[in-house]
């Protein structure tokens, strides 16, 4: 399994027809994904044996989250042991079968990476208890003196309460605190020691010599602290991951892109591409675009496309400054609609309230969308994001047209945000429910025993993958369509050009030898005469006989 490095010269290079320019990658939550055991925990070899039926679906490239050593209190962000699986989802050699099998389908491999923080069982932040302040071991970590009252600053956690926990010395004492973005059982590196910056090179070689095509890199804007840890209020509308004009002190501070040079170098010390892709919030775009020059990173996650409402000025306008952005800096945008870390965007567009970035929702929000309604929305937002040139990340289920869970009871949830916030904030478990595969199965092919660390609501088997593969309406079908015109018609590496439409509510761009129309409005717009009887799909039911295009729907044309 493992991948000579090249000998070639490793300066970085770009020719403009590199495969992550245009690729279309899908994320596998793991344990949410396919269980081989019937324990109800997806794995690495259930991803292995379902890795067909994403070929099939015509993706480049998976993206595994975090199947790291790891005690699990934030579903394996909390990371334990960089180099070694954690037996919840299988072994190194149940990785390199993964990776062999994925390579013989024509996919690529890229797997998540958490550099900002590790868990509190990691042994670098055991032996940093154990050693006095002002030690090597501590000064791997940020760890500060108590003062009399309070915390070393005002910062709040992503997950609720104090970015501040308090430790205990040996002989009963309170002792110094450490600092965590997020919850207390992951304590952020100081990325300004050097055992921390080689480390993680170490980690790179690790999985780039067993044949992993890259790295999707966990909160990339977050590794670098302002100088000093000034005290700071974030505006309360604002998402807890950054993304506002004014940054916190903590997100997108200039010493991280010092790292990802360094890392590219890593990269391109070996062949076949590698990649690296930023999930970077922050805002506006031509901030992102620094994640994304010549010689650091390759991608960085579309965030505020992703932040958009079904609203047609708003993702016109993102549009148009995403492709600005990112090209200026000579890289591809990408596109994305749902995460495991957001509400599903067959839910989310329909939404009526505000839905605040990791947030969720349950039993308790109010307005639930009519779920038809948000898979409507949900296919027509899929159908012209696979239109675009660039990259496109799926999120597993989405093809499926699977809707948010809203419905999850109260004891079967996990989230840290949940626990951390006394169930003011639901968190996301929502999004990440064990995913359906079969409708006669136990937990709907998920596992052989129907187990599901998640539990699965009784409509899921509606959704199933056979059965959909059976509806020629179905939104599998749908998804397996868009990706094989876009491959067909090279969208990935086209060009977009607006053309003019009657109506603000309705878009139409061409990309290649196609033009995408998407209407926004909730009554049937008319389409130009040129368009009518020549068109390839449609996200919904098309008027085309009275010349029209359906409400809330997308239809690709040939030219």
């Amino acid at each position: 399994m493992t991948q000579m490095r090249s000998s070639a010269d490793s300066s970085p290079t770009s020719n403009g027809d590199e495969w992550w320019r245009s690729s279309v990658i899908y994320q596998i939550y793991p344990r949410s994904f396919a269980d081989s055991n019937g324990d109800g925990m997806g794995d690495l070899p259930g991803m292995t044996q379902r890795l067909d039926s994403l070929a099939a679906l015509g993706v480049d490239a998976i993206w595994l989250s975090p199947f790291f050593a790891s005690p699990q209190k934030d579903a394996g962000y909390d990371v334990s042991d960089y180099c070694d699986v954690d037996p919840l989802f299988g072994t190194l050699e149940d990785y390199d079968r993964l990776v062999a099998r994925a390579h013989e389908l024509g996919l690529r491999v890229i797997v998540d990476l958490v550099p900002n923080h590790c868990s509190d069982k990691h042994p670098w932040f055991q032996e940093a208890l154990a050693s006095d302040p002002g030690s090597p071991e501590r000064d791997r970590f940020i760890f500060r003196d108590a003062p009399e009252s309070g915390y070393p600053n005002n910062w709040d956690s992503v997950f609720g309460g104090p970015m501040w926990t308090q430790t205990t010395n040996p002989d009963g004492t309170p002792g110094q605190m450490y600092l965590h973005i997020f919850d207390s059982s992951q304590p952020d590196f100081n990325w300004h020691n050097e055992d921390v910056r080689a480390m993680f090179r170490d980690v790179l070689r690790f999985w780039l010599d067993r044949g992993t095509d890259g790295f999707r890199v966990d909160v990339a804007h977050g590794l670098i602290k302002a100088e000093g840890l000034p005290d700071f209020t974030p505006d309360p509308t604002a998402a807890s991951m950054g993304g506002t004009e004014e940054l916190a002190p903590w997100w997108g501070q200039d010493g991280v892109h010092e790292i990802y040079r360094d890392w590219r170098t890593v990269l391109d010390e070996y062949d076949g591409e590698r990649v690296l892709c930023a999930e970077a919030w922050v805002n506006p775009l031509s901030l992102m675009a620094k994640w994304v020059r010549s010689d650091e990173m390759h991608q960085a996650f579309n965030f505020p496309y992703l932040s958009c409402g079904f609203d047609a000025a708003q993702i016109r306008y993102t549009i148009d400054e995403s492709l600005r952005e990112f090209a200026a800096v000579g890289a591809p945008s990408t596109w994305v609609l749902s995460n495991h870390d957001v509400v599903r965007h067959a839910t989310r567009l329909a939404l009526t309230d505000e839905n605040p970035q990791g947030e969720g929702i349950g039993p308790k929000t109010p307005n639930l969308p009519d779920p038809a309604v948000g898979l409507r929305r949900a296919r027509a937002a899929s159908a012209l994001m696979l239109a675009l040139p660039g990259g496109a990340y799926i999120y597993q289920g989405e093809e499926l047209g699977l809707p948010e869970v809203a419905e999850l009871p109260d004891e079967a949830r996990q989230d840290p945000t949940w626990f951390r916030t006394n169930g003011e904030r639901y968190g996301r478990d929502g999004c990440r429910v064990p995913i359906p595969w079969e409708a006669d199965s136990p937990a709907a092919g998920f596992s052989s025993t129907g187990a599901s660390w998640l539990p699965q609501p009784e409509y899921w088997a509606g959704y199933a993958r056979d059965a959909q593969q059976q509806d020629p309406g179905s939104t599998l079908n749908l998804y397996t369509a868009l990706l094989a015109l876009r491959r067909e018609h090279a969208l990935g590496a086209g060009a977009l050009a607006w053309l003019e439409s009657e109506s603000e509510q309705v878009l139409m761009f061409s990309n290649s030898s196609v033009i995408m129309v998407a209407n926004f409005s909730p009554e049937a717009q008319p389409l130009p005469e040129r368009l009518r009887g020549s068109v390839q799909l449609a996200s919904s039911a098309v008027q085309d006989a009275a010349g029209q295009v359906a409400a809330e729907s997308t239809i690709w044309f040939t030219k």
